[in-house]
């Protein structure tokens, strides 16, 4: 954040296990960086199973992640994942 000038954190929420971590980073960032604040966004439902894990792990296998991320982006993984 420092490096960077930024004093906004933004961070997606999928599910309810994933506030308690996010909380706990966003009260140590609040600590160590008085003006930096945090800003939660839940997922739409449709997203909220997904995680850059699973898609990771679906590309290694040569699964279809074209409705999974957005289109800009699908050839780039594929690519990466291709080579492993």
């Amino acid at each position: 954040m420092k490096a960077v000038g930024a004093n906004v954190v933004i961070r997606g929420l999928r599910a309810l296990s994933d506030f308690e971590y996010e909380f706990q980073m966003a009260a140590m960032n609040a600590k160590l960086a008085k003006n930096v604040e945090t800003i939660f966004l839940m997922t739409d439902i449709a997203h909220s199973f997904l995680s850059s894990s699973m898609v990771k792990e679906l590309a290694l296998h040569g699964g279809d992640i074209s409705s999974l991320v957005p289109d800009a982006i699908v050839k780039d993984i594929q690519k990466k994942f291709s080579r492993q």
